[in-house]
């Protein structure tokens, strides 16, 4: 068994959505590296050396069995990731993600592609600030000095401000949450992606009722006469089980997640009502929303019509195969129209045209991604 080593890692970044760059660096440092055991506050600050654009600053510790060499490695692609590009001169730039190893536990190296202790460290109040915050007595093996007498004695005074807070983990990232509402047109997914959230983030699954519905299967026989009658039945039984279920918190469970929003009932009702009818269906479903729990964020699973009708079929359920193309174009222009009208609404719309988030796990990790940027943008 290789013998671990804490190593501390100081990370920056002054591109992109810079909290976003840092948390992927983050959990990919835990999938790669090793395991991230403490992790500092985050902290705002000018750029160091050159003219540009604020940097976010943090330092983690990870526990590695990597050689130093190989962690440098490691540390390299985790920046190439990020799209970070490294030229041949040395001078600083901005870039989106920097990675510098500050200690690899107390050892002294000294060679052409890697110095430790990183030899400006003492310089660096970007470095040295969060340092303090999870190594405060961690001793310099050349200075004989622990990080806060050298935060004390730095001569570089730059302005620092704490910013919000990241995460080691993506399951600490997901805990921010109270509710998170996952909606798409039918046969995206959706129920599938909200179990697997709820089974990976141990959340309180909120699934949609719609096989018991009894005007289902005759709605897609006859949409006309029974358009009315299946709306409201939707509408009754999703405000019954909508209200007690987000009403209810359990103790046991981080979050929850469900795979509709009840505003999908005035949605597909537009699309299947006639105009007197919607007008009556609108008066009473505005009464009942401003009763229900509204989601954190909103989660909108966009698929092409050609594959959402692929999927309607391979799922095999009769009553759904007589679906047709407009029908789906008519939900799916109503769900943007929604998402358009209500920008105070933290909601995302995740493309899963290239995307497979069942049969690929770096699909599905690129569909949490998406979902980690929109909880940091409520924190940072």
């Amino acid at each position: 068994m290789k013998e671990k080593v804490t190593a501390y890692l100081s990370l920056g970044s002054n591109q992109g959505f810079r909290p976003h760059i840092l948390q992927q660096a983050i959990l990919s440092l835990n999938k790669l590296a090793g395991k991230v055991t403490q992790i500092s506050g985050v902290y705002e600050n000018a750029s160091w050396g050159f003219d540009g654009d604020d940097f976010l600053n943090l330092c983690v510790a990870v526990e590695t069995d990597l050689r130093p060499d190989l962690l440098l490695e490691c540390l390299l692609s985790i920046e190439q990731q990020s799209g970070r590009q490294r030229y041949a001169d040395e001078n600083y730039r901005s870039r989106s993600l920097d990675i510098d190893i500050i200690y690899y536990g107390d050892a002294i190296i000294d060679a052409d592609s890697l110095t430790v202790p990183h030899p400006k460290m003492h310089e660096r109040r970007f470095v040295l600030k969060p340092l303090a915050d999870i190594a405060p007595q961690f001793y310099h093996p050349l200075l004989k000095k622990d990080t806060r007498n050298l935060l004390q004695e730095c001569k570089d005074k730059s302005v620092m401000q704490k910013k919000g807070r990241l995460f080691k983990n993506r399951e600490g990232l997901f805990s921010q949450l109270h509710f998170l509402a996952i909606e798409g047109n039918i046969g995206v997914g959706k129920t599938t992606l909200t179990k697997e959230i709820a089974k990976d983030f141990n959340a309180k699954l909120v699934l949609e009722r719609f096989a018991d519905n009894p005007f289902l299967p005759k709605f897609y026989e006859d949409q006309a006469r029974y358009a009315f009658p299946l709306e409201m039945s939707f509408l009754a039984d999703r405000y019954q089980q909508f209200t007690d279920d987000t009403s209810q918190f359990d103790l046991f469970k981080t979050f929850m997640v469900s795979d509709y929003d009840i505003y999908k009932s005035l949605i597909f009702a537009n699309v299947t009502l006639q105009k007197v009818e919607f007008d009556l269906y609108r008066k009473l479903f505005n009464f009942m929303y401003k009763e229900v729990k509204k989601p954190d964020i909103y989660v909108y699973l966009y698929q092409s019509t050609e594959r959402l009708l692929e999927n309607i079929k391979k799922r095999g359920r009769d009553y759904e195969q007589q679906i047709k193309a407009d029908y789906l174009e008519k939900i799916n222009r109503g769900y943007l129209d929604f998402i358009k009208g209500h920008p105070d609404q933290n909601s995302t719309i995740i493309n899963l045209k290239e995307l497979d988030f069942v049969a690929n796990i770096s699909d599905y990790e690129i569909v949490l991604g998406a979902i980690g940027k929109k909880i940091l943008e409520r924190i940072f």
